[in-house]
């Protein structure tokens, strides 16, 4: 893989696919469907799949593509694959509170090694370089020129007390038993991927995930976790989360920054 060649059309992609979510976000009303796992799907995530798709396709047509709303896609099984999640966070998206992202990444051997998020309503882009480095992007956002971005890397976590993350929309108590384990100087919540960027910025330590989430759920706020030197495991075990599962549906996990001392589950 020409990781060279990849970053600029991923980015590219989840540009333009942001700008399509953010017009349909922008209009008065849109539909919402519900799929056959009983979530929502709007107009927004089947346009960004279709642009996200098509154009991954086009520039890289020998590689597995994996896509959210593509059942067909969820069949394939190859060591070398792009994973999307065209619009992660349907719910914060039809609740209008903009933590919702475009999430496109690169597996290789189980490892999500190149990834993007893009959260257009909160004009905050996160992605991996060629080399893996993390960076976070300001500027325009134009599709065909990057703008000033900004090497990442996670914080050099307190243990006496610690920033936590945790998810806006799946909250529960099992989550917060867990999170009661450690010393915590502040706790912040966040929808989609964002989590792990939050901790790949160093604004948090410590993401902990006891729910239901699928790979493309993860894969490209992984990639950009790593590239800023975090690290995701599984919560049952600690050992690192994989991926090109059967099903593609993961275990629950904790996204952390290094130094963080883990507390057994």
């Amino acid at each position: 893989m020409e990781f060279e060649t990849l970053i600029p059309v991923m980015r590219k992609l989840a540009i333009e696919a942001g700008q399509e979510i953010m017009r349909i976000y922008e209009d008065e009303d849109f539909e919402v469907k519900v799929k056959s796992d009983e979530s929502p799907v709007t107009v927004a995530d089947e346009a960004a799949d279709a642009l996200i798709s098509a154009g991954l396709k086009a520039a890289f047509p020998d590689i597995a593509l994996v896509t959210e709303e593509q059942a067909a896609s969820h069949g394939i099984s190859a060591k070398t694959f792009l994973i999307v999640d065209p619009l992660d966070g349907t719910k914060e998206f039809i609740n209008r509170r903009g933590d919702f992202t475009v999430n496109i990444a690169l597996v290789e051997d189980g490892v999500p090694t190149r990834g993007v998020v893009y959260a257009p309503a909160k004009n905050r882009m996160f992605y991996t370089l060629a080399d893996g480095q993390t960076v976070e992007e300001t500027g325009d956002f134009d599709p065909a020129m990057p703008g000033p971005v900004t090497n990442l890397s996670v914080s050099t976590p307190d243990n006496g007390g610690l920033m936590v993350v945790a998810s806006k929309s799946h909250r529960d108590q099992a989550t917060d038993d867990y999170i009661a384990k450690y010393a915590v100087k502040d706790m912040t919540s966040a929808g989609s991927s964002l989590k792990f960027c939050l901790v790949a910025t160093g604004e948090a330590d410590l993401y902990p995930r006891l729910g239901r989430t699928m790979e493309w759920d993860t894969a490209a706020g992984h990639a950009v976790l790593a590239g800023a030197g975090g690290a995701v495991v599984r919560f049952d075990d600690l050992s690192p989360l994989t991926y090109g599962k059967d099903g593609y549906a993961n275990p629950f996990f904790i996204a952390y920054a290094p130094g963080v001392a883990l507390k057994e589950s």
